[in-house]
Order: C-alpha cells, then structure tokens, then sequence
C-alpha cells in the first residue's frame, strides 16, 4: 500500500482512493505576475513526480491545477508596466506553460484561469453568507472563522490567535481589520476599486478573493471530497488553512481527504530572496543546465524536506545523470557488438535477479510517502552493479540480452520519476559541434547534416583505414575529433567514441 504524510494528520497514514484504481489531486498553480523561481518549480516537480509515480502504479490520475490570473500583485505590475492587467496575466501564464514544458513537467488535465470560473466562486460565497458564515461589509464580504469549528486544525493554529496578515489602512486612516468581526476573518470578495478588473456580483461590482478561487475550482472539476490536495509548504498557513474551513463550512463534508506540501528551497543554504542577490528564476536556471540535470538534484531530496539549490550541487547531479548515460551507453555498444556463439560470460540469472530487486526497491522506497532519494538510490545501486558485471567484456547474444534488460529496468525506472535517460543522451548528443559535419565531409565522405551520423561515418572511416594499414588517415580521424572534443577508446569490440566538449 501507498503510504503518504497528511499535513492535517502530521503523521504518515495508507493511501486509499475514493474511488478504486482513481486518484483526483489538485496542486495549486501560480499566480501569473513574473516568471516563477525554482522554489515554485520544486513544488511543480515534486507533485509532477507523485502524480507520474501513481500513474505507473497504475492508477487512473485525474490532475487539476489553476492559475490565479486575476490579484494585486498582477494589478500592481500592470499600473507600473501601463498595461492591462489581462495583458500580464497572459503574457506570463504562457511563460509558466513554457517553463513547466522545457522542466519536464507534465500538462495537468485541467488548468482552469481564476478569471474564467467568477460564476463559481460567486455562488460559492454566495452558499456561504447564506449559511451565516460570511458577512458583508461596504461591497467586501469576508468569511467569519469563528463559524467554523475546524478552523486552525490543517495548520495547528489556534484561531484566536491567528493573524490575517499585514495590517491595510482605507483612505481614511482605518484599518480594513477593524471592520472585520474577527481579525483572522479574510476576504471572500472584494469591492472594486478605480482601474481594477471588476465583475458584478450580489454585493456591487468586485474581484474575488485568492483563497476561495481553489474551493470553487476543486469542487466544479473534482468534487467533493476529492483525494489530494497538495502545494508549497508556504501555503498552508493562510491559503490552504483558509480554503479548507470555507469549503468545508459551505458544503458540511469533508473538503480534501489528505493534505500534501513540499518544502521549501534555499539557496547555497540561505533563504532565496532578490536582496541576498540568491533569486533564481527557473528559465535562467534552464539555459545553462539540462532539465534532467535539475530534476535529477531535486530528487535527490525528500520532497518534504527542504532542498538546498547550489551550482555545485547541480553539477554533482549532472554528474550522476552522466555516469547513468554512460552506463547505458556502454550496454548498448556492448549488445550492438554481441556476437554468436561468443561463450557466455555473464550470470544472466544473477543480472535479472538484480534489475528484479532494484524494481522491489524502488517501489518499496516510492511506496513510503514517496522517498524519491530512496528510490534512486535502488536505482544506482543496479546501476554500479551492472556496470560492474560487464565492464571490459564481449557478450554473447544471450549475456547481451540480459544486460539490455537490466538496462531497461534503469530506463523504465528512471522514467517514472520524470527523468527520460534516454532523451537526456539524445540531448547530451545535441550538443556535439556542428564542425564535426564539416570534418566527416573531408575524411569520410560524410554528405549528409546530422551531427551524430557524422561521428558514426569518421569512426567506420578511421575503422576502414586501420584494416588497410593507412595510418595517415586513422590518425587524422582520431585527431580531428580529438581537436572538437571527442575522446576515442579502442577495444576488443571496436573503437567507442565520447564526447567531454
């Protein structure tokens, strides 16, 4: 059984679906004002693993995440820029779109827009003035915390001494606090101000608050209760705190069956921020470093732990996923060269016995809340073990066959946490100099443009003109390749050919 850490419950408890073989998680998205950082893309990645992992568990996973497209901070950036707000909602909810693609990360199945749902969210507050649990007060209608018994029991906050947050004085010099019956009361909606976006509601012309868009966007495309609900360890004071009590307050059922967040991210062991000059936005993290490379780091610790982002630590990761490509590689060759009635020099049964135990493992370690580090670590394990069974060996189909199962056992297990090994090589691949094509042209008679094909045809040229003795042409192969950065390594089986760049 799967088993997870409920934040309500702060303990670990069995996992088990509403309804059989189906799971309904809802993370929250982001709000559309800036690039997000790599603190928001850890909490993406994080769920996008879980969500891969129950999917290969075989599980029929329903993923609704929203984009908050309508708020302050987007209305404060669009009056700085002299744009819309709309127009930086939209222009920054498809660089998130971009971002979440170019790491990876999975399309959710619905990715519903704030400013899209306003209907629903009405007659969510509407439900809930109704209800004599929220109030209205000049066009803002607030939601009343003492209406609800459970409030505080998500975050372990006791309400009378929970804080709304940063204290707003009106024109006057009044604190907005003080027209509230409580202070811990928040904002269901708020009354229009000049130049904002505003819709019609029961109360005038207003905007809805942040916390009761994910109530009313769970509720219309999941129902409720529905399985997961997840997001950043930041957000469970107020925002997830709040969205529990008014959904559950409104409906008089239970809201999410488990609560799941992600921790936080520091940088080079500090809290990331734009005054310590530590602010790293994902796209720029992007440019310099392979998405699987990234991945690869995030995993490496406990998605409710929190992560410690360096360069060095990403290079170390890079590091780690280049010596699993170079694993697999080596199999590969080694199975492409595999030769009829070659003795058999591996224990083929041992080799399977391994890949079988290191799929145990990863889904022992996966099973346990999601031990992702765990998990990995089943993972390298076969690798070293595989690498050390065939290192400086000729296979024989049979040996070759096992090998290619035990490798594909890393592929397939590496792939449920996100990190497609094989795509990474190709990338890895991508890289190599276009100069190389040049080079094949005028030694091997290379007439075509792909920079891979080119390495293939300068190794069977250099191959060709060692069986012929024309050691002119053998060394002016390996030297030119060496001059763009490709080592070559002759073997038993034939010359094998990397690239460091």
């Amino acid at each position: 059984m799967i088993k997870l850490y409920d934040t309500k419950l702060r303990r670990k408890v069995g996992f088990t679906p509403l309804e059989q073989g189906k799971v309904s998680m809802y993370v929250c998205g982001p709000t559309v004002y800036n690039r997000i950082h790599i603190g928001n893309a850890r909490t993406f990645i994080s769920f996008d693993t879980i969500r891969r992992y129950f999917i290969w568990r075989g599980f029929d996973v329903t993923y609704v995440q929203n984009v908050t497209d309508v708020d302050d901070k987007i209305i404060t950036r669009a009056a700085q820029e002299g744009r819309t707000a709309a127009e930086v909602a939209a222009e920054y909810t498809q660089a998130f779109i971009d971002d979440m693609h170019a790491a990876g990360v999975m399309d959710p199945d619905v990715r519903p827009k704030a400013t899209e749902e306003i209907d629903a969210m009405l007659d969510l507050v509407q439900q809930l003035v109704d209800g004599d649990h929220a109030y209205e007060v000049d066009g803002d209608v607030y939601f009343d915390v003492r209406s609800y018994d459970g409030y505080g029991q998500l975050s372990g906050r006791d309400v009378e001494e929970a804080e709304s947050g940063h204290r707003t004085l009106r024109a006057d010099g009044q604190g907005l606090e003080d027209r509230k019956r409580h202070e811990a009361d928040f904002a269901l909606w708020k009354a229009a101000k000049p130049g904002e976006p505003a819709w019609d509601s029961p109360w005038g012309p207003g905007r809805p608050g942040w916390h009761i868009e994910c109530s009313a966007m769970s509720h219309k495309y999941l129902g409720l209760p529905f399985d997961i609900h997840g997001g950043g360890a930041d957000l469970v004071f107020p925002h997830h705190e709040n969205e529990r009590a008014q959904s559950e307050a409104a409906c008089g059922c239970t809201f999410a069956n488990h609560w799941m967040h992600s921790g936080m991210l520091q940088v080079n062991s500090e809290k990331m921020s734009k005054s310590l000059g530590n602010f790293l936005l994902l796209h720029e993290v992007l440019e310099t470093t392979r998405p699987a490379a990234l991945r690869m780091l995030m995993l490496q610790t406990h998605y409710r732990s929190p992560l410690d982002f360096s360069v060095e630590r990403l290079d170390e990761a890079d590091a780690a996923l280049t010596r699993i490509e170079n694993a697999l590689k080596n199999i590969d060759w080694l199975a492409s060269n595999a030769t009829d009635g070659a003795p058999d020099v591996l224990d083929s049964v041992s080799l399977r016995a391994l890949a079988t135990d290191a799929h145990e493992d990863f889904m022992s370690a996966m099973d346990d809340d999601f031990n992702a580090p765990a998990a990995l670590g089943a993972i390298f394990t076969l690798v070293g073990e595989v690498n050390t069974m065939v290192a400086d060996k000729s296979l024989s189909v049979a040996d070759a066959e096992a090998a290619v199962a035990a490798r594909n056992t890393i592929a397939e297990l590496l792939g449920v946490l996100g990190v497609d090994v094989d795509a990474a090589a190709a990338e890895a691949s991508a890289d190599y100099p276009l100069e190389v094509i040049a080079l094949a042209e005028q030694l091997a008679g290379y007439g075509g443009s792909d920079a891979e094909e080119a390495v293939e045809a300068l190794l069977e040229a250099r191959a060709r003109a060692r069986a012929e003795k024309d050691w002119g042409t053998a060394d002016g192969v390996r030297d030119g390749l060496a001059g763009l950065g490709f080592v070559i390594e002759d073997t038993p089986q034939g010359a094998r050919v990397s690239y460091e760049g």
